[in-house]
């Protein structure tokens, strides 16, 4: 009877342990059960039986826990795995990674360290943590649970790290960890086939003992989280190879585009050149390529052509530049976004090419530079070319022209006209003489010179004879003997006469030009540059018409027109000054007014006639003119003509 009621009560203590196992009741129900056992007097063998039933039961629940947990762990490895499968960058990948091993394991913080190329390690990225301490901590190797990780390749873990004499410790982590409040830590390395690429970390904020189901779990998730780093590593590696080569391809596309512009510029001004276009369109096309200025220079550094003013241009920086240039044979820049090119054909210097920009030049716009200027030295080289194969025909023309008497006018004016030349315009002429050395280089260049100007030249006596366009002879001479006298290397002497406007006057204006070659020898002004104009009553002597009003007018036309004009007695005071001696006291007398007015008669007539109008040179010529026009008054008066000298508007208007 008792062993039934035994066996009968043991079997429904049994069956309440099986019904709490079936619920999955957790341990505090079975500990329930054994305290009502207790309580309710069950005999001693079927209480040990209750205890060891409850204790098989325990056992049972833990195994299922365990593998719960180890499924619910496996679960949340292949959705990381799955997760990790994304195109992260490393940033946001390290994000992930924390935040799994976080929530995988129920750290209070997680955190990832990676090694850099110089042995240490840092903290790159860290979920939960309280202060922001960790976030680029650095740690030499050998110390922390990391060190030891990555020493032996496996994890490394304490239940309360700060009170664990197992490891190295380095002051600066026990630090951080005093002030996260951790204890507990455990490090997972991160391997990359043989290499350890970082750690895995996982701490909490109280003493807890691992398991070996946790740390395998941890484990694992750090082999994913290398796979998964290695893979974005080698993405942003692959991003930054497509962005360089989207980079080299702009550039590419840039540059092409650069060169094709360079190369249509090129073509442009090569068909100005070859189309018989001049130095000003090559200047200005060269000046539109290039969004600047251009200006063409020869060797003396005088303009040739300009596509427009470069205003505050460093005469001195340019000259020093244009030096640099042609020795470097490349262009060179002097500052102020100015560049100097050089006008180069074989050794021979030809110039310059002066360019003011709105910016600087990229590599392209200076090879364009450079062809501009090769064009440049192309286009001169033609122009002499043509010079040079005309030269024939043209200075058999002037030599016509200065033929004395003239021969068959009428064809001669068609002859020039064939030429391009029309000599019904004004004309001046330039009559050069190299003062000793070669004179076959004076020649080539005159021939350019002339076709350049649109001119005659030719060769007579030892001498160059040019017939410019113009009507200004002193500038002729000036501009000749600027351009020949560098280009020879030595002293070239310079006359010049006119203007002439119709084809018989060339031959007058040879021989004043001639006439004034050699006073100016003959003065000791060998070398130099004057017109017949300039030489004041030598010139007058020395031309061929004797323009007396011509003198006149040089030397005290302001006077006589100031008088005119205001019926005042300058004139007539100087007249009385040089008389009696350039006294001022003795005039007064002889004109019976007071010496004060005398004085200011004579600073009148200095503003008029300029403030070196008493050196000797001037007053000579000033007394000459003088002269000449009292004897002019008194033919007049005997003539019975009107003696009044016309105004200075009349004889602008006369003059042809």
């Amino acid at each position: 009877m008792s062993m039934h009621g035994a066996d009968g009560g043991g079997g429904t203590d049994a069956l309440a342990v099986l019904e709490l196992l079936a619920q999955h009741a957790p341990p505090g129900r079975f500990e329930a059960l054994l305290r009502d056992a207790r309580r309710s007097g069950m005999p001693e063998g079927e209480l040990a039986r209750l205890e060891r039933a409850v204790q098989l039961a325990t056992g049972i629940s833990t195994s299922f826990s365990r593998r719960e947990q180890r499924e619910a762990g496996l679960a949340a490895l292949v959705d990381t795995a799955r997760d990790l499968t994304f195109p992260y960058d490393l940033d946001s990948l390290l994000r992930v990674i924390t935040r799994r091993a976080r929530r995988l394991l129920d750290f209070d913080m997680a955190y990832v360290s990676l090694r850099t190329a110089g042995g240490s390690s840092y903290i790159h990225t860290t979920e939960g943590s309280l202060t922001g301490l960790t976030s680029g901590l650095r740690v030499l190797d050998g110390h922390g649970l990391g060190g030891e990780a990555h020493a032996h390749g496996e994890p490394a873990w304490s239940a309360d790290y700060l009170e664990d004499d197992r490891f190295s410790h380095a002051e600066v982590i026990d630090e951080v960890v005093r002030a996260e409040g951790l204890h507990a830590i455990m490090a997972v390395p991160l391997r990359s086939g043989e290499t350890t690429v970082g750690a895995l970390y996982g701490a909490d904020r109280r003493v807890r003992h691992y398991t070996p189901d946790e740390i395998g779990l941890m484990s694992s998730l750090a082999d994913l989280a290398a796979v998964a780093i290695e893979k974005a590593g080698l993405l942003d590696q692959t991003r930054a190879e497509v962005t360089e080569l989207e980079l080299d391809s702009s550039r590419a596309r840039t540059s092409l585009t650069r060169m094709r512009h360079v190369s249509e510029a090129h073509s442009r001004i090569m068909n100005l050149v070859l189309s018989g276009g001049d130095l000003c369109n090559v200047a200005k096309a060269a000046g539109d390529a290039l969004d600047g200025t251009v200006m063409i220079r020869d060797p003396g550094g005088r303009s040739l052509a300009s596509g427009g003013d470069i205003p505050g241009l460093d005469e001195e920086s340019v000259a020093k530049a244009s030096l640099d240039a042609h020795a470097g044979r490349r262009p060179v820049v002097t500052g102020d976004n100015t560049w100097v090119a050089p006008v180069i054909a074989g050794s021979e210097d030809l110039g310059v090419l002066v360019i003011r920009t709105a910016t600087g030049l990229t590599g392209e716009d200076e090879r364009l530079l450079e062809l501009a200027a090769q064009s440049v030295a192309f286009l001169l080289l033609m122009q002499r070319s043509t010079a040079v194969a005309e030269g024939p025909v043209r200075d058999e023309l002037l030599d016509d022209l200065l033929a004395d008497p003239q021969h068959a006018p009428q064809q001669i004016v068609q002859r020039a006209r064939r030429l391009g030349i029309d000599l019904r315009k004004p004309h001046v002429l330039v009559v050069a003489r190299p003062e000793g050395g070669e004179q076959g280089r004076a020649v080539v260049w005159a021939s350019s010179y002339a076709y350049r100007m649109s001119g005659l030249k030719t060769v007579q006596g030892g001498c160059i004879v040019l017939l410019l366009p113009g009507i200004d002879a002193s500038a002729a001479a000036q501009a000749v003997s600027g351009e020949l006298s560098p280009l020879l290397g030595h002293p070239v002497s310079v006359g010049a006469a006119g203007p002439g406007w119709s084809p018989d006057s060339a031959a007058r204006m040879y021989l004043e030009a001639t006439r004034c070659l050699d006073a100016m020898s003959a003065l000791g002004g060998s070398g130099s540059a004057a017109s017949v104009q300039d030489l004041g009553f030598l010139g007058l002597l020395l031309s061929d018409d004797h323009d007396v009003d011509g003198f006149i007018e040089s030397a005290i036309g302001p006077v006589l027109d100031y008088d005119a004009e205001r019926f005042t007695d300058l004139t007539r005071t100087l007249e009385a000054y040089f008389a009696s001696g350039a006294s001022p006291t003795n005039a007064a007398e002889e004109l019976h007014v007071h010496p004060n007015t005398v004085s200011r008669r004579l600073e009148r007539i200095g503003e008029l006639l300029g403030a070196e109008w008493q050196k000797p040179g001037q007053v000579l010529e000033v007394q000459l003119a003088l002269r000449l026009q009292r004897t002019r008054d008194v033919l007049a008066r005997q003539r019975g003509t009107d003696p009044a000298r016309p105004s200075a508007q009349d004889r602008d208007r006369a003059t042809p």
